[in-house]
């Protein structure tokens, strides 16, 4: 397969994420769409990666997968204190939370 096709998806999923980021209200949808985005970079990094030669891209991709694991677990915390306080996961309500 043509490493081009993968650039294309790798868009694709960057594109659809973005939409997503953009578009959608809900919290839980958002960190999601950020999460395609991510691993849409990082089918990017590892494609110029192979297409050159070299590892850098793909180390590059596995400290992006390190970060977005802690976002994961920062993300969700914040997310499940905003739904016991406000029982909404809404993007809108997060910003009632200002004291």
């Amino acid at each position: 397969m043509n490493p081009v096709n993968y650039l294309y998806l790798a868009a694709l999923l960057f594109t659809i994420g973005a939409a997503g980021v953009l578009i959608r209200r809900n919290a839980i949808v958002v960190f999601m769409c950020v999460e395609l985005m991510l691993n849409a970079c990082n089918l990017a990094f590892v494609t110029f990666s192979r297409m050159h030669g070299n590892l850098d891209g793909q180390i590059i991709a596995f400290f992006t997968m390190v970060v977005a694991a802690a976002e994961v677990v920062v993300g969700l915390a914040i997310i499940v204190s905003v739904f016991r306080s406000r029982h909404s996961a809404s993007v809108d309500d997060a910003s009632l939370m200002k004291l």
